[in-house]
């Protein structure tokens, strides 16, 4: 290809987003990622695109709600230009409520969610009912959000690959970069900065996570005891996930795992018998500041840093991928504060 305007260092759901929304502007971009397309936590199995819960409103929150509203036309167009699938579907999200103090939080929430989210989706207080995908609930309710996606994160990443590729750009394990420079390198990428700090700037949380044979596509995600239960197109049910700070193996499952599977057959007793046909494990970049790290690079003169996704890079992309494209193309800033590089220094 000619000389690229934009080049991302990455291939993870971050970096081909902002490469994505580059090209549909009509620059020319290049994508360098030694490991590959999706080879870090954007390869995982969960894709819960949960928002935040509805109080003490602020940027990042407002911005996530936008980017939840931006994914059904995102991935559709992604799948309708690759023929691939994503796994994407909004179904919502059932959480069982343990009691009456927890059912008046949750009704106040539901108000709350009426001004902030608008006529674009509901949290609502409902009855749980005897139904097998019905979490058991202590109080007799749960909450029924109808913001909840999901996407199965290594089909859509594959595809935005592919997207990206059909568009004219190349993704590559190794060049020089040319133009843009932006970096979109995961929890190794906020390593390098933090060694170029005086303190952290951001690390790695590992996250273990497991794949069941067990057919609920279509059904609401359920989320109960800090568990999300993901039912994907393909006939599985992802379960997700640990929380790791401290971590010797990147990549490796073990007994916290088990706990996870444990646990999560208890509290949903329909998942009791489904076999275990995956364990998952990888490494998450959450910065410092907890938001994403979007803007100028604090450490290499202009060049630009989209790093720290966390457990909401996917829920995050499509808007991530936007606001990259107007600061890179357009000189236009419209990345929160919040997100701004400089709050994780």
């Amino acid at each position: 290809m000619a000389t690229a305007d934009v080049t991302v260092m990455g291939a993870g759901v971050f970096g081909l987003s902002v490469a994505y929304a580059c090209l549909q502007r009509g620059a020319r971009v290049q994508v360098i990622d030694p490991n590959g397309v999706a080879a870090g936590a954007s390869g995982g199995i969960v894709g819960a695109l949960a928002p935040h819960v509805p109080e003490q409103w602020n940027a990042k929150k407002a911005f996530q709600l936008e980017s939840l509203l931006m994914q059904e036309a995102f991935w559709r167009g992604v799948g309708e230009l690759t023929g691939l699938p994503t796994g994407y579907a909004r179904n919502g999200r059932l959480q069982p409520l343990v009691d009456d103090a927890a059912v008046t939080l949750a009704k106040a929430r539901a108000e709350s969610a009426k001004t902030l989210w608008g006529d674009a989706a509901t949290w609502a207080v409902v009855p749980a009912t005897d139904t097998p995908w019905m979490p058991p609930s202590p109080s007799g309710y749960v909450v029924h959000d109808t913001l909840t996606g999901l996407a199965h994160p290594r089909a859509a990443t594959r595809a935005l690959a592919q997207a990206v590729r059909i568009s004219g750009a190349k993704i590559v394990g190794e060049g020089a970069p040319q133009g843009q420079v932006v970096w979109a390198t995961g929890w190794r990428g906020l390593e390098e900065m933090t060694a170029q700090h005086s303190r952290l700037v951001g690390a790695g949380v590992k996250g273990q996570g497991a794949l069941l044979r067990f057919d609920a596509a279509g059904l609401p995600q359920l989320f109960a005891d800090a568990l999300h239960i993901v039912p994907h197109f393909d006939g599985t049910v992802a379960i997700g996930s640990t929380t790791e700070r401290d971590f010797d193996t990147p990549d490796e499952t073990d007994a916290l795992l088990e706990d996870v599977i444990a646990r999560a057959r208890a509290a949903f007793p329909v998942l009791a018998d489904a076999p275990v046909i995956e364990r998952w494990a990888g490494v998450r970049p959450r910065s410092r500041s907890r938001a994403p790290m979007l803007g100028a690079h604090p450490f290499r003169a202009g060049e630009f840093v989209t790093n720290g996704g966390f457990k909401i890079g996917f829920g995050m992309a499509p808007k991530v991928g936007e606001v990259m494209a107007d600061l890179i193309l357009e000189g236009r800033d419209t990345i929160p504060d919040d997100f701004k590089p400089e709050r994780s220094l």
